[in-house]
């Protein structure tokens, strides 16, 4: 214990404050478990906020990266790597073959020409450069309508605003936060990026007027993760696309913490119809299992307007974040995986449907999400936090979301005995709660 406090202690002095972390500190994992310096064992159904979709300290994942990183760990994208290519065309063909950005399930809209795809570090880093791919087919598009170049002068372009949504998170750098919409993320740091018009989830009458002739991107999660766990509804995306394109806006799906099988297929709108698909989606925290890595995936229509120069980054599509990356994706997308994660979910969410008819006075009728994207929504706004705090005094990790739900996103390989264990504490926990009020 005064080895921990020592450490702690030493990172308060040196460490920049800007995180509130309980008085422990994490020494090893092994799949879905993790151990502190004390020796204590917890169940992580946080999984790094979405990110270890094949749990900790995975064999196959530390043999990759140990094989790369002994060939080729770095070159800078001056150069070609041979990971870079196949990791792109492995979420290409992925999602032509499951659905997503205008693709049919199953192979079909094979007519559609290949998707293009932009490798970044993160997932802020990913909208940020999805955000500025839109901003410049905003300008393309600007001109055609017009006749007149926007580079003879840019400042009369007026095709340059993005629309984003109540509830949303889309990153904390400039950029990606002026459309993260929360005051309390937003307020220290503004000014932010001007131009920026706010909408709200499901909302049908304010489509016309937050998306317009001069919205150039509308960004969303098609399930809000930070926000809430809160599911946009299919009519409302279609009714979302149909405005884009009569405007000609791009529209972005942030699929960064719902992207990548944890819905139960490839993106969340791999499920939906091709008429409410998005032009961009955006991905990051699983796909690499917890090494830094972020894609763009676009439609080629709008990955025409980018030519050499007009984006760049040192580290992205590194060849050892995409060998990772290729094999973590490799294993989440076979079949045998994906059907075992679906059980497991359903599972898992029957047990949840429980806790509200047993806890009606603390908990919200409906589970909110689907596959591994779950959340229990509370009552009381001050809630969630203490089960949070209880949860992990009973060995378990999971989160809070928005305003009142606590999130549960574990590790895609986890285990039906694994969900018992969860759900135990989480009532366990309800039940201390109940008897306090």
């Amino acid at each position: 214990m005064a080895e921990t406090k020592a450490q702690i202690a030493r990172g308060a002095q040196y460490l920049l404050p800007v995180y509130i972390r309980p008085d422990f500190v994490l020494s090893h994992g092994k799949g879905s478990y993790v151990w502190d310096t004390e020796g204590n064992k917890y169940l992580d159904f946080s999984a790094g906020i979405a990110v270890n979709a094949l749990g900790h300290a995975d064999e196959g994942v530390l043999k990759t990266m140990t094989e790369q990183a002994g060939k080729l760990l770095h070159t800078s994208n001056a150069y070609h790597n041979e990971w870079a290519v196949q990791l792109a065309e492995l979420l290409v063909t992925l999602t032509q073959r499951e659905g997503g950005l205008g693709y049919k399930a199953h192979g079909a809209g094979q007519a559609l020409k290949p998707a293009k795809v932009f490798f970044s570090n993160s997932g802020t880093e990913a909208n940020e450069g999805a955000l500025k791919i839109a901003r410049k087919v905003g300008k393309d598009r600007w001109t055609a309508a017009t006749g007149v170049s926007w580079e003879s002068d840019p400042s009369k372009c007026t095709k340059t605003r993005i629309t984003c949504f109540q509830g949303s998170f889309h990153g904390r750098s400039m950029g990606a936060l002026s459309v993260t919409s929360n005051p309390k993320y937003q307020n220290p740091f503004g000014p932010l990026l001007p131009g920026v018009d706010v909408g709200k989830l499901n909302d049908f009458e304010g489509l016309s007027s937050i998306v317009g002739g001069d919205t150039c991107a509308v960004i969303i999660e098609p399930i809000q993760g930070e926000g809430g766990i809160n599911a946009a509804d299919i009519e409302w995306l279609r009714a979302l696309r149909k405005r884009c394109d009569e405007v000609g806006a791009v529209l972005i799906y942030d699929e960064i913490q719902c992207g990548l099988y944890r819905t139960g297929t490839l993106w969340a709108h791999s499920a939906y119809p091709t008429d409410c698909h998005p032009d961009i989606v955006t991905m990051a925290k699983p796909l690499a299992n917890g090494y830094p890595v972020g894609a763009v995936l676009m439609r080629e229509n709008v990955a025409a307007t980018m030519a050499a120069g007009t984006h760049g980054t040192t580290f992205g599509g590194s060849p050892l974040a995409c060998a990772i990356g290729h094999y973590v994706l490799s294993r989440l997308s076979e079949p045998t995986r994906v059907s075992d994660m679906l059980e497991t979910s359903a599972y898992l969410t029957a047990r949840l449907k429980l806790l509200p008819k047993w806890f009606p006075d603390i908990l919200q009728e409906r589970i909110r999400g689907q596959g591994l994207i779950l959340g229990l929504g509370f009552k009381d706004a001050s809630q969630p936090g203490k089960l949070v705090n209880m949860a992990r005094e009973r060995g378990l990790f999971v989160l809070t979301a928005g305003m009142d739900a606590v999130r549960m996103v574990p590790s895609l390989t986890i285990k039906r005995e694994e969900v018992d264990t969860a759900v135990d504490i989480v009532e366990s926990c309800l039940g201390r709660m109940d008897r306090e009020m």
